[in-house]
């Protein structure tokens, strides 16, 4: 007998909270993370269901899990739900609430909202996953293909510790032909109908870092010296400066449509000569997605330099998160940051990849599939009337790992009306995280109904 999605919901709820005061936050150092104390979490929630699941350990502390229901049919499709468990840092002094806290809170307009860090970036869609997943296997429903449940560490730093190790060496274990990831779901209500965006393609990283040298001296003289940080300054602001081409391809346009915006600023941002006219229009969380849509982004986001207040920095280092559209390449980054650092500068510049284990190829996952008819129809339970398109996300996510291998995998979730795209878009990695428990609902909801339409 199935569960009352009321009932289900609840559970979803539970788990997002427990999810996150579980604290598995990556800093990027391979003893960060604590991805088991999830991990064991989610096979307590497992336990006792019968159902096969294994745990994975690449770094101390650094655990995924496996578990995968069988179907009924060996030549079916089987159907991967991959979620991570990692989050990245938060400061509590920026937040409203305990970003630990998992605290259910009631909004001054009414809206009960799970509050947390990863409860936005991807902590919903891992608990709601979940549940849907045990759903299935506490009703004794069975699909032809099997089901498998992915929950994995280190998506937040590159995924070297969790999906791309995983992925290569137990392919015998995670095997699929379908995978549902972050990000999507997300609503737009405009003159044209509802639009829901599904996330078909992402960008890739073309991080850098760059070495500045100059000439030590002392510290108490300035005239005419060889400062190593005073040059790296310069190049974060020629950065800062630049006006880099936009690429405004058919899924731009298409995201652009879908946001129900005002018919001049949509032309707007469809013409090279004055989309950052537009771009200035919107409020700044939507402006800073639709750019990052349209653009490879350059960020330069640490600066190392000097070793002692009374001397003259020889060398500083810039670290920039550099991010590229789809059919960019790293020959693009190469031939673009000296065009940007400049002549009079390249000779006291060395540039390196930052990581060359961040430098997938990454894919984009066609739409003529029956994932994404079955996601189709399953969105359209709750919103009827809706169009579902492709999209880009603009930050990295495991699917690039399934693209390689030819696998479709879409960022799916469902959203609810009660928070604008700006605002929702505000809160990935950032202060007052939460979501609504009516997402969490419909997302919930949205599984269980992809799983009856998928291999129907």
């Amino acid at each position: 007998m199935s569960t009352s999605i009321d009932t289900l919901t609840g559970e979803t709820v539970d788990l997002l909270q427990a999810l996150i005061r579980n604290q598995c936050v990556n800093d990027g150092t391979p003893e960060s993370g604590h991805e088991v104390r999830s991990a064991e979490l989610l096979r307590n929630e497992l336990e006792g269901f019968g159902v096969d699941f294994e745990l994975f350990e690449t770094e101390p502390g650094r655990v995924s899990l496996v578990a995968r229901y069988e179907g009924t049919d060996p030549d079916a499709p089987d159907l991967c739900l991959c979620a991570h468990t990692d989050v990245v840092p938060a400061n509590p002094d920026g937040w409203t609430n305990d970003p630990f806290g998992g605290e259910l809170i009631t909004s001054p307009d009414g809206v009960d909202e799970v509050w947390g860090r990863g409860a936005v970036d991807m902590l919903n869609l891992t608990s709601s996953m979940l549940v849907a997943f045990r759903e299935v296997i506490r009703t004794g429903k069975r699909y032809p293909g099997d089901i498998v449940y992915f929950a994995v560490a280190d998506e937040e730093a590159g995924s070297v510790l969790g999906a791309k190790q995983l992925l290569a060496d137990h392919w015998d274990v995670l095997h699929c032909d379908y995978v549902i990831s972050e990000y999507g779901g997300t609503p737009s209500f405009g003159d044209n109908g509802t639009t829901v965006l599904l996330t078909t393609s992402e960008k890739h990283s073309g991080a850098r870092r760059i070495t500045v040298h100059g000439t030590p001296s002392h510290g108490s003289m300035s005239y005419a010296t060889d400062n190593a940080l005073i040059k790296a300054s310069e190049i974060v602001r020629r950065i800062a400066a630049a006006e880099l081409t936009p690429r405004l391809d058919d899924v731009f346009a298409a995201r652009v449509g879908a946001l129900g915006l005002d018919p001049e600023i949509q032309k707007q941002l469809l013409d090279p000569a004055h989309i950052a006219d537009a771009l200035a229009a919107l409020p700044p969380a939507l402006a800073s997605n639709l750019h990052s849509c349209s653009h490879m982004t350059i960020n330069p986001n640490t600066i190392h330099s000097g070793e002692k207040l009374n001397t003259v920095p020889d060398t500083a280092v810039l670290e920039l998160d550099i991010r590229m559209l789809p059919g960019q390449t790293q020959q693009d980054v190469d031939r673009l940051l000296p065009e940007i650092i400049g002549p009079d500068l390249m000779p006291s510049v060395e540039i390196e990849w930052y990581r060359d284990d961040l430098t997938n190829g990454f894919g984009v996952s066609s739409t003529e599939s029956p994932l994404w008819d079955a996601l189709g129809d399953a969105i359209r339970v709750a919103y009827p009337e809706a169009t579902v398109m492709p999209s880009l996300v603009t930050g990295g996510t495991d699917c690039r790992f399934y693209r390689e291998r030819g696998i479709p995998a879409y960022g799916a979730g469902l959203l609810s009306d009660k928070v604008p795209l700006s605002e929702f878009l505000s809160r990935f990695h950032g202060n007052d995280e939460r979501i609504d428990v009516d997402s969490l609902r419909l997302t919930t909801q949205l599984f269980l109904d992809v799983f009856d339409r998928l291999w129907r």
